[in-house]
């Protein structure tokens, strides 16, 4: 059974339960890869920063799955010597395997943080988050970590965990939140709808957005001090479409160069780590970015609602008639961005002439579920497939040659359908920024 729609959903829920924290001075630390996006929602609730804690685990020699210590940023090094004299292991064996884990930890943390350094945990509570545990061993190494570090105190979150884990931790832990000890408990993901892998450019992403976000409110100016701008929009918005609410994030930047609507694939909605990602590039690159759920909560209870490309498409259309009402005769051109089935989605909508979208873009897209819409779009179509994503790919050669509007393919090298490989995603959002950048600015000389 699902417990969690997704990661985001599980944050925000394990919020919840962490309100007494907030008065601690704690620094929420996510586990690298999919603690982080849990992690992310449990800081922004409690306005705390956001970090992470990048460990690794000294397992011994021709016996990995046996750990024998951990090791952190910063030299931190965490030993235990029963296990060692138990498993024979000699100093020099724990240093060829401190040396080898040791580099694997400064490489992460420097490319998850892009070199910034660590937020110091001296004296403060360490909220160490991840999207589960299963066997326990890599969130006892960040305790240990933690603590070596000089957190006062060690706070464990997690949405999910098995019951033996709250016994497993105790002498690591000064305190375990967890949302549902289910059983029988098989893996993490099986509590989840969405368990999606989370990338490492998500993560740099999420750690960019938590640090402005902590700069921007300790800089913000007292109240009633400076107005605020009243070209500059970054809020949530509810777009009313027949009888659905459908929630939305707008960011639409001063002098805005033109506008992206997302429409987002497989059942994902607003919160999705990489489409986000993408609006981040796009934003820095002054277009104004709308994420919204295509579908309600209810709705996505119905897998059916998640493949209707007529009903996605349909609401794509409302909501772009929304936003030009929202922004005013002169609103800048509007863009397309999908993914997945939302590039369907995306497609379909465009060939609407109530839509008056200038350009799409379908990044790793089912543009075939469009059908017959194909022929009818005209604004200038990019399509961004992996060179890994072998099906999808075939499916984009095809629909292309039924495309009679301007387009182009672009395959990126070594990327699969979701984009998580190292740069891959990065890719795919600058060759996005560019076909917009290109194609509403000529839309608005026109």
């Amino acid at each position: 059974m699902t417990m969690f729609a997704d990661r985001v959903d599980a944050g925000e829920r394990l919020a919840t339960r962490l309100a007494h924290l907030r008065d601690e001075d704690p620094v929420v630390l996510g586990l690298p890869r999919g603690g982080v996006p849990v992690a992310f929602a449990v800081a922004e609730a409690m306005d705390a920063p956001l970090d992470v804690i990048v460990v690794r685990k000294l397992g011994v020699p021709y016996q990995p799955e046996l750990g024998m210590g951990a090791v952190g940023e910063d030299g931190i090094q965490v030993i235990n010597h029963h296990v060692m004299r138990m498993a024979d292991v000699s100093s020099e064996e724990l240093a060829v395997v401190e040396r080898r884990e040791r580099a694997v930890v400064e490489e992460r943390a420097h490319r998850f943080r892009g070199g910034r350094p660590r937020i110091p945990l001296t004296g403060r509570t360490a909220i160490i988050v991840d999207d589960g545990i299963a066997t326990g061993s890599t969130m006892r190494a960040a305790c240990q970590v933690a603590r070596a570090q000089g957190a006062k105190r060690v706070v464990v979150a997690v949405p999910v965990a098995p019951s033996t884990a709250p016994t497993l931790l105790r002498d690591d832990a000064d305190e375990m939140i967890c949302l549902a000890t289910p059983h029988p408990f098989y893996a993490v993901g099986q509590w989840y709808g969405d368990f999606t892998p989370t990338s490492d450019a998500e993560v740099t992403l999420l750690l960019s957005r938590a640090r402005e976000q902590v700069m921007k409110s300790a800089s913000d100016d007292p109240p009633g001090d400076q107005p605020a701008d009243p070209h500059l929009r970054d809020e949530e918005v509810i777009v009313s479409v027949e009888a659905a609410r459908l929630a939305g994030h707008l960011t639409v930047p001063d002098h805005a160069r033109g506008l992206v609507i997302f429409a987002h694939g497989s059942g994902s909605g607003r919160h999705s780590p990489r489409n986000r990602y993408v609006a981040d590039v796009l934003s820095q690159a002054g277009l104004g970015t709308l994420l919204f759920d295509l579908l309600t909560p209810v709705e996505e209870i119905d897998r059916a609602n998640v493949f209707d490309i007529q009903l996605l498409a349909g609401r794509l259309v409302e909501v772009t008639r929304w936003l030009a009402a929202e922004l005013g005769h002169e609103h800048p051109p509007i863009g397309y961005f999908g993914a997945s089935t939302g590039a369907a989605a995306a497609l379909m909508a465009a060939a609407d002439a109530d839509a008056k979208v200038a350009a799409v873009v379908s990044r790793g897209g089912r543009p075939d579920l469009a059908g017959d819409a194909l022929p009818l779009v005209q604004a200038p179509t990019l399509l961004i497939v992996g060179s890994r994503d072998k099906e999808v790919l075939a499916l984009n050669r095809a629909a292309q040659q039924r495309l009679r509007c301007t387009s182009r393919l672009e395959v990126v090298r070594g990327a699969t359908h979701l984009f998580e490989e190292p740069g891959t995603l990065q890719a795919a959002a600058e060759l996005a920024r560019e076909w917009f950048l290109t194609h509403l600015n000529a839309a608005r000389r026109r």
